[in-house]
């Protein structure tokens, strides 16, 4: 074991007791983490919430800081919220969506996402279009390109990393083309913030959705939305807008914030704000990129070991894939296989054809055990992993 892979499984203290490959679910804390937490707890204990935040203000704006340059913009683009898909509702709600308006999305879009985007449907009317895959997997960029032209589009939203596979969408890409199409950019981040680099910038997004507990490592119940300046300027705020993001000025009237805390809301669980920046300084010492180049590569691995035993189907498709694995164990229910799992000490988790109805259908499987390693997992964790599940396969003769 390299002195770096030391250091990092040193630093966290869930490593000593579990085979932790439940990072897609959320990755285990570094201690420095926890510690700021429990730290700003106990001051709320001995001071009160209200005194303990004004005591902490400056950790709190430093936070912003770590965000906003994990992301490649300003603390003013900056929003923390109570998670990624808050996130990404706050800026779905900054829309107007009139009847025949176009939502322009993917087949692999965020379980969460699709739901609003059929409630949205439903309730105002609104047409969802979703583009063609490709024949390797992933979204079609030309079928984006020409589902853009539409007269009535008003939003491309795309989940860069779906939760239920290691696809990797083109997410730069289909920045340029809503860009030149002239059509406003939100892109769910949740799974790759943490692992894959992220520059708002090259993206060309109008909002970027992310969470704290997964690839970032950071603590549950957090997670923030980059609004890019483009958006300030159009003065885009959300639909429930409460007085941490406006000012009341008349009895009927309001002024949003200038800045991205227009789409927060005023109570914090000002704790989990410190561990989100705590956690966003380890990720940046790291080095987003090779952590996440090392995470791919134990996925990668992980896959080939998979692919080859029999009863395993490996069914992670696309050019590029993040540090994801999904596999069906022949004769044996994903939540059959995390508790059999769990029981030798090792974490994974079970991906459900409710949360990818659309994949999981064209793939022909109800389910399927994911696995999802970072960079403090070591290969003998993998190899640990592979010699459990090679019995596993009850009917390798089973048609599919």
């Amino acid at each position: 074991m390299n002195e770096l892979l030391k250091q990092w499984r040193e630093d966290t203290p869930g490593c000593a007791g579990r085979v932790h490959l439940n990072n897609a679910g959320a990755g285990l804390m570094p201690r420095c983490v926890l510690h700021a937490m429990t730290s700003h707890l106990e001051r709320e204990a001995l001071l009160g919430g209200y005194e303990s935040a004004d005591a902490a203000q400056a950790d709190f704006d430093r936070a912003y800081a770590d965000v906003a340059s994990l992301v490649g913009a300003r603390p003013p683009n900056i929003a923390i919220v109570e998670n990624a898909t808050v996130a990404f509702f706050q800026a779905l709600a900054a829309f107007d969506f009139k009847p025949g308006d176009v939502i322009v999305t993917t087949r692999n879009d965020y379980v969460s996402n699709q739901l609003a985007y059929l409630s949205l449907a439903k309730r105002r009317g609104v047409e969802v279009k979703r583009a063609a895959e490709l024949s390797a997997g992933g979204v079609d960029p030309q079928s984006v390109r020409e589902l853009l032209r539409g007269p009535r589009v008003r939003l491309l939203a795309v989940t860069w990393v779906p939760t239920n596979s290691g696809l990797m969408q083109p997410a730069e890409v289909l920045g340029k083309i809503a860009e030149e199409a002239g059509v406003p950019y939100l892109l769910d981040g949740c799974q790759a913030v943490g692992e894959i680099p992220v520059d708002a910038g090259r993206l060309r997004c109008d909002f970027f959705s992310a969470t704290a507990r997964k690839f970032l490592r950071g603590p549950r119940g957090i997670g923030f939305l980059y609004v890019s300046d483009r958006a300030l300027g159009r003065g885009d705020y959300p639909l429930y807008i409460d007085m941490r993001g406006a000012d009341w000025k008349t009895a009927d009237s309001f002024e949003p914030k200038a800045d991205a805390r227009r789409f927060e809301n005023w109570e914090f669980a000002f704790s989990l704000v410190l561990g989100l920046g705590e956690a966003v300084r380890y990720a940046l010492e790291v080095g987003v990129e090779p952590g996440g180049a090392r995470a791919r590569a134990l996925a990668a691995l992980l896959r080939s070991k998979l692919g080859a035993l029999p009863g395993m189907r490996v069914l992670d498709r696309g050019n590029e894939l993040a540090a994801i694995v999904t596999v069906e164990v022949a004769g044996r229910e994903p939540e059959e296989l995390v508790a059999l799992l769990r029981q030798k000490g090792i974490n994974t988790s079970a991906s459900l054809r409710g949360y990818a109805v659309i994949d999981m259908d064209e793939k022909k499987v109800a389910g399927a055990l994911r696995i999802s390693p970072h960079y403090y997992n070591s290969e003998e964790e993998i190899e640990l992993v592979v010699d459990a599940l090679r019995p596993l396969p009850a009917n390798l003769a089973r048609p599919r």
